[in-house]
């Protein structure tokens, strides 16, 4: 497995228990396919620098994991159609192996 980084903007409207829910169903891809969640790491609401959907701040959170590539593609797939994920990126960190 790979050391990998998920970075996720969540909707700053969210209420917290949405907002948990989003958060515990990234993990939860993280680990259906054998993967570490390693740490996660709440920023909390940030202001963006453009708007984006037409929001001006955006929740952040950065998820630190080892998963093998296969999940990664799943991790992607299901993000992409998550509501509450305005965006995410997932990199992968030589620097943490």
């Amino acid at each position: 497995m790979k050391a990998y980084e998920l970075m996720l903007m969540l909707n700053p409207t969210l209420d917290d228990e949405t907002r948990a829910s989003t958060l515990e169903k990234a993990q939860g891809l993280i680990t259906a396919d054998g993967g570490v969640v390693d740490n996660v790491d709440d920023w909390g609401k940030r202001r963006l620098a453009y708007e984006i959907d037409k929001l001006t701040d955006g929740d952040y959170a950065v998820i630190d994991f080892h998963a093998t590539a296969s999940a990664i593609a799943e991790i992607d797939r299901v993000l992409r159609i998550t509501d509450p994920v305005v965006r995410f990126m997932i990199v992968r960190r030589e620097d943490r192996d």
